[in-house]
């Protein structure tokens, strides 16, 4: 049956952590809230939550997917979104607290790991995922293998420019990336522009699903920005499939699908935009603890 590690899905409001096996089933789970009042308090529910899943079971490794930037050569997370750690040797941290082998990746790779070993994109050696929440994420395989960049911050594709110089403003503080133009809060500023202050992008992708042509058109825009980006990581990965994920992404589906279908048509090279399946995430708020587990078995070696 082989080894069982836990892997953790650390978000900003819940953490998610279950016991994985090799071939990404689950076992068992836990859900907590994620106490983000301070470094030390964050850690300890983490602590928690892992001794919570190994009482009375044989753990081999940890893994953790988080909402930071993270730098694989020393395990740590630089930056993070929603969650107080910065600049945190957090890989050594949790080894040296549960004497464990532990490895950790952003969240959104994670999710992109999950759904490649256990989900929508099960298979191919080539693939790209992207994460439509609030913000944009994504993660990449190459060659069968997870691509992580030089020290592991790579594959930040939400923030690929589509729109130089004059773009929206982008929460890191660039200009004209992708999660500006194709993201939940990209909803949100559309469907308050439409239906005033107090309306979400949940309220647009439901009127747009009841016909609602204002809806229709603007959740439109959103997805031809997508497909700009789409377009873009198709030509330079030739990725097998390409997955669409994320709260907002799965919401919205082929509202943002379809038009994001035919920008890659139009902007795509052959024979690349011919053959890459997009297809909508499977495992839905699993990916990423699945993920998660399967960062841990490559901390066994």
């Amino acid at each position: 049956m082989g080894p069982r590690v836990i892997g953790v899905d650390v978000g900003g409001t819940k953490t998610l952590a279950a016991v994985v096996t090799p071939d990404g089933s689950i076992e068992a789970q836990a859900l907590e809230p994620t106490d983000v009042s301070s470094e030390d308090a964050l850690l300890a529910g983490l602590d928690a939550i892992v001794e919570e899943l190994r009482e009375g079971r044989e753990i081999a490794a940890l893994g953790f997917g988080i909402p930071s930037r993270v730098d694989q050569r020393a395990g740590r997370a630089v930056a993070s979104v929603n969650i107080p750690l910065h600049g945190v040797d957090f890989r050594d941290r949790m080894r040296e607290r549960h004497g464990l082998p532990v490895a950790i990746d952003n969240d959104a790779n994670a999710a992109a790991i999950g759904e490649w070993q256990a989900g929508a994109a099960k298979g191919p050696s080539v693939v790209v995922m992207l994460t439509l929440g609030t913000g944009v994420g994504g993660g990449i395989v190459l060659d069968g293998r997870p691509f992580r960049g030089t020290t592991g911050v790579g594959a930040e594709l939400g923030h690929i420019v589509i729109e130089a110089d004059h773009g929206l403003p982008c929460g890191c503080g660039g200009r004209g990336h992708l999660e500006s133009y194709a993201s939940g809060n990209a909803a949100t500023r559309a469907a308050r522009e439409l239906y005033g202050e107090g309306s979400r992008g949940e309220e647009l992708v439901a009127k747009a699903q009841e016909g609602d042509s204002r809806a229709l058109e603007a959740l439109g825009a959103i997805g031809r920005s997508l497909g700009a980006g789409i377009a873009t990581f198709v030509n330079v990965f030739e990725p097998e499939v390409l997955v669409v994920g994320g709260g907002f992404g799965s919401g919205a589906g082929e509202l943002l699908l379809g038009p994001a279908r035919e920008v890659l048509a139009r902007e795509g090279l052959e024979p690349a935009r011919d053959t890459v399946r997009i297809v909508q995430a499977q495992l839905g708020f699993q990916a990423g603890v699945i993920g998660a587990g399967m960062i841990a078995f490559e901390a066994l070696g």
